[in-house]
C-alpha cells in the first residue's frame, strides 16, 4: 500500500477547533471566516446536515467553503485527513477540484476571444494541426469543445499510445451533449499555444493571480503534496464500492491535464466564486468583460447528465431554479470528489470537497450551503436535504422473485423495504448502485454487480411506465423469472471465446481493471454495459448510440486476445491462479 505522508497545519493561532458535535465529528473553523449572530443557526443547520451527510457517505474529511458577492463569507473543514491517526482536515489544506478546472479554461478561452487571438468558431484543427483526431462529420471548434458538442470520444490522454491512432467523432458537432474531458485537455494545449506559456503558466497569471488565488496550484506534482489532505480510494479498486466499505490510502498522482488539474483550498475557491457571482469581475480587476461572462454562463446545449432541467455553457452546467440562475459543476478525480454551486440572483455560492473517491459528488452540501445562505438574505427557510440510503428499496418489489439460468442455476431475490440475494445457500444484503443496479455487501458476489433488466414499457394515459423486471445478470450468469418471454438460447461467434476475461489498467483513471463477459450471445464490460460489434475484433458501447467509444481486442495468441484497448487506452489481460 502507499505510504501515508505527512502534512504540514496550520498554526493555532490561525485556526480555531470547533467542540466535537457528535462522536468523532471534527469541525475545524478559519478563522478568517466571517462570524455573526444572524449567520451563527444556518452554520449549526449546515454543519448538522455535514455531519449525517459523512456519517452515511463513509467521507474520511470534507473542507468547505463559502462566498456571496462582498466576498469570503465561510472557510472550514470536517473530519479527518487521516482518520486512523486522527489527523484532522485544516482549512488550508489543498484538495483537487477535478473537472471544476473546466470553468478556469473557459474564461481564459474567453479571455484569448476578447483579445483577437482566438476565434471561437474557428476550426481547432487551424491552431493545432497536430491533434489525433478526425472530423468526418465537420470541423471542431473552441466553442464545440467548451460545449461537449464536438462528437468526440472521452478518452483518459489527448495522446493514444499508438501513434497511428486518431479519434473518430459519432455525429456532428452541436448535435448532442457527450461529456469529453479529452475536449478540455485540446482547450489547454490551445491556450498554451495562444499564450505562449505552458498551461501552468498561463492560468496562473491570466487568472489565479490576478484573484489572489495564491495557495492554488494550476498543476498537481509532487511538490504540493505535502500541502494537500491525505486521500483514499476503494480498498478494492476492481468491483463496485459499497457504501461504508474499506478505504485505502490513495497513491501519489501528478497530472498536468486541463481537464482537471487544479489542487486548492477553500479560502481561494471562494475568491474564485467571489469573481464568478460578480460575473466575472474581481476584487481587483476583470477577468473577463460582461459580455464573455454572458457567454459562459449561457445554456447552449441540453446536458441531462447534469440533470432533467441542466444545459451546458462554457465549462460549467447551467440551470434555471425557482426563476434564479444556478451555475454548478462537479469534480472527481483519482481520490477526491468536489461540487461548486452558484445562484447568480441570490449572489451566494458554495464549493465543498471530499478527500476520497466512491463514486458520489458533494453536491448535496454545497446546495444546502447556498440555500441556506438565500434564506439568510430572506427567503424562506429551506428543507434540510433527504440523504438517501443504499440499503432500503422502495420498489423492492420489482425485483422479488427466483431467477434461473440455462444451467439450472437459481437466484432467489427476497425482501421489503431491503433486497437479499439468496445464492448457493448464503444470504446476501443489496444495496443500490443506481437505477435497476445493485451490489452485494458479501465480498465473494461483490465483484459484479447484480444488474436487473425489464420488459418493454406500458403505457398509462400517455405516461411510460417502466416495465416488469424480467432478467437479472450478474457477471457471466444470465437468469430469468417467470415473466420472461424472450429468446432463452442465443449464438455466440466462436471467436468471441478469445475475448472473454480480465485486462488490466495501471493508469490513474482508467480503471485497474476491465472484465470481459459473454451474456446472450454478446459481449459485455463488467456484466454492465453491452457491447456492439462494428468490425472483426473492434466494438463500441451499445448505450448513447451511436457511441464515439471503441473497444478494441489485439495480440490473440494461444486463443486468448493479449491487449484491450478502451478508446486509445492499453489493458493487458491478467490471469490469477
Amino acid at each position: 500500500m502507499p505510504f501515508i505522508s505527512r502534512r504540514n497545519f496550520l498554526s493555532a493561532s490561525a485556526r480555531t477547533a470547533a467542540a466535537l458535535t457528535a462522536g468523532s465529528f471534527l469541525v475545524v473553523e478559519s478563522a478568517e471566516s466571517q462570524t455573526s449572530a444572524s449567520s451563527a443557526p444556518a452554520d449549526r443547520a449546515l454543519d448538522q446536515f455535514i455531519e449525517s451527510y459523512m456519517k452515511a457517505m463513509n467521507s474520511p474529511g470534507l473542507t468547505l467553503g463559502t462566498a456571496n458577492r462582498a466576498g469570503t463569507v465561510r472557510m472550514a473543514s470536517f473530519g479527518f485527513s487521516n482518520p486512523a491517526l486522527k489527523l484532522p482536515v485544516a482549512p488550508d489544506q489543498l484538495f483537487h477540484i477535478g473537472s471544476i478546472t473546466k470553468s478556469f479554461v473557459a474564461l481564459m478561452c474567453l479571455q484569448l476571444h476578447e483579445e483577437g487571438k482566438l476565434d471561437l468558431h474557428k476550426p481547432v484543427l487551424d491552431y493545432l494541426p497536430w491533434l489525433p483526431i478526425v472530423t468526418t462529420y465537420g470541423p471542431v471548434s473552441a466553442h464545440d469543445l467548451l460545449t461537449h458538442s464536438s462528437g468526440l470520444p472521452n478518452p483518459i490522454s489527448l495522446i493514444p499510445s499508438d501513434p497511428s491512432a486518431r479519434y473518430r467523432q459519432a455525429w456532428k458537432p452541436g448535435e448532442r451533449f457527450y461529456y469529453c474531458n479529452m475536449g478540455f485537455d485540446t482547450l489547454g494545449n490551445l491556450i498554451a499555444a495562444l499564450d505562449g506559456r505552458t498551461w501552468a503558466a498561463a492560468l496562473k497569471a491570466r487568472i489565479l493571480d490576478p484573484l489572489g488565488m495564491k495557495a492554488t496550484a494550476p498543476v498537481i506534482t509532487n511538490e504540493i503534496r505535502p500541502r494537500t489532505a491525505d486521500s483514499w480510494v476503494a480498498y478494492f479498486e476492481d468491483r463496485p464500492y459499497p457504501r461504508s466499505g474499506r478505504l485505502a490510502p490513495a497513491a501519489n498522482l501528478q497530472f498536468d491535464d486541463a481537464a482537471g488539474s487544479i489542487a486548492s483550498t477553500p479560502a481561494d475557491m471562494t475568491l474564485y466564486m467571489h469573481m464568478l457571482l460578480n460575473r466575472g469581475q474581481g476584487a481587483h480587476a476583470p477577468i473577463v468583460s460582461p459580455e464573455s461572462f454572458a457567454l459562459m454562463s449561457k445554456p447552449w446545449i441540453k446536458a441531462e447528465e447534469f440533470g432533467p432541467n441542466a444545459n451546458y455553457g462554457y465549462g460549467i452546467a447551467v440551470e434555471t431554479v425557482e426563476g434564479h440562475t444556478i451555475l454548478r459543476h462537479t469534480g472527481g478525480m483519482a481520490s477526491f470528489m468536489s461540487a461548486m454551486y452558484l445562484d447568480l440572483d441570490a449572489g451566494a455560492g458554495a464549493f465543498s470537497s471530499v478527500n476520497a473517491m466512491q463514486g458520489y459528488r458533494p453536491t448535496p452540501v454545497s446546495q444546502y450551503a447556498v440555500q441556506l445562505m438565500s434564506a439568510a438574505a430572506g427567503k424562506a427557510a429551506p428543507v434540510t436535504p433527504t440523504i438517501e440510503d443504499a440499503t432500503i428499496i422502495k420498489n423492492a418489489a420489482d425485483y422479488v422473485g427466483a431467477y434461473s439460468s440455462s444451467d439450472c442455476k437459481t437466484i432467489e431475490i427476497t425482501g421489503d423495504s431491503a433486497l437479499f440475494a439468496n445464492v448457493a445457500g448464503s444470504k446476501v444484503a443489496l444495496q443500490r448502485q443506481g437505477g435497476d443496479s445493485f451490489i452485494a455487501t458479501d465480498p465473494a458476489l461483490a465483484r459484479y454487480a447484480f444488474v436487473f433488466s425489464r420488459a418493454k414499457s406500458d403505457s398509462d394515459k400517455g405516461k411510460d411506465k417502466p416495465g416488469p423486471v424480467v432478467e437479472l445478470m450478474h457477471g457471466s450468469g444470465w437468469y430469468t423469472n417467470s415473466r420472461y418471454s424472450g429468446p432463452k438460447n442465443f449464438i455466440t461467434p466462436p471467436e468471441y471465446a478469445a475475448f472473454i476475461g480480465t485486462y488490466m489498467c495501471y493508469g490513474p483513471f482508467e480503471g485497474a481493471s476491465a472484465n470481459i463477459v459473454v451474456l446472450k450471445g454478446e459481449i459485455w464490460m463488467e456484466g454492465e454495459t453491452s457491447l456492439e460489434r462494428i468490425g472483426e475484433n473492434e466494438f463500441r458501447p451499445t448505450e448513447d448510440a451511436p457511441n464515439p467509444e471503441r473497444i478494441e481486442f489485439h495480440f490473440i495468441a494461444s486463443g486468448k486476445a493479449r491487449l484491450l484497448k478502451i478508446t486509445g487506452a492499453d489493458f493487458f489481460r491478467f490471469e490469477g491462479e
